[in-house]
């Protein structure tokens, strides 16, 4: 099971308009709890993001507007701004409701964003946001859940479950036993990893009956 981001997304569409006012910004972050918006267009498509970040940069001594590099530049314009439109981050980082949750998850570490909004796949329209707090809930599954797909996966590459012995508790799994060939432990560890729900591996303790990844000496 693959967990996607409908599974785990809010249905609500925490958006403004692009001629939102800083004061609608405001009252919009407080009335959800949430540290930063979208901004949508007429067609309720998303074109950039307002954070708490973005208007805190009017409470900061930016400079005169020839100095500093562009970087600088788009932080003076956003100081400037009145409106979502002028204060925004563009583009805007977006998922669909059919987006992995593991690939959400890393879309949000590698821009450093807290959430993203959630489009329709057809018309991009804004349908929903999912958070960071959202994407946690693959790793409240029960263990016996996560334990029964591991048995799942071993099945899958053929191997008898009577050899093994997998223990899950707090999303850690750990597994025993032996399997008959040194090369079915990576793939087997790489699909445990991959099961929704489990944090860690431990294979400390996991044998194999064969080193089939052992090279025999040439011949002198």
């Amino acid at each position: 099971m693959t967990a996607k981001v409908k599974d785990v997304m809010g249905k609500v569409a925490i958006a403004v308009r692009m001629d939102a006012s800083f004061a609608d910004l405001v009252a919009t972050m407080r009335r959800f709890g949430v540290g930063a918006v979208t901004v949508i267009d007429a067609d309720r498509r998303p074109v950039g993001v307002v954070s708490e970040d973005d208007m805190l940069l009017k409470e900061i001594d930016l400079g005169e507007r020839v100095f500093g590099g562009p970087r600088r530049r788009v932080e003076q314009r956003k100081a400037a701004g009145t409106n979502a439109g002028e204060i925004m981050t563009r583009p805007a980082i977006t998922v669909t409701g059919g987006t992995p949750v593991r690939d959400a998850a890393r879309l949000m570490h590698r821009n450093r964003v807290k959430q993203l909004p959630v489009i329709d796949a057809m018309s991009g329209r804004i349908v929903g946001t999912v958070h960071q707090g959202d994407l946690l809930r693959v790793f409240a599954r029960p263990a016996a859940e996560i334990r029964a797909e591991i048995e799942r996966v071993a099945g899958r590459m053929d191997l008898d479950l009577g050899d093994l012995d997998v223990a899950v508790s707090g999303g850690v799994v750990t597994i025993k036993g032996q399997v008959p060939r040194r090369s079915v432990v990576k793939p087997l560890l790489h699909a445990v990893r991959r099961v929704e729900g489990v944090v860690e591996v431990d294979a400390d303790d996991l044998a194999f009956l064969v080193d089939d990844l052992l090279i025999a000496p040439p011949l002198l």
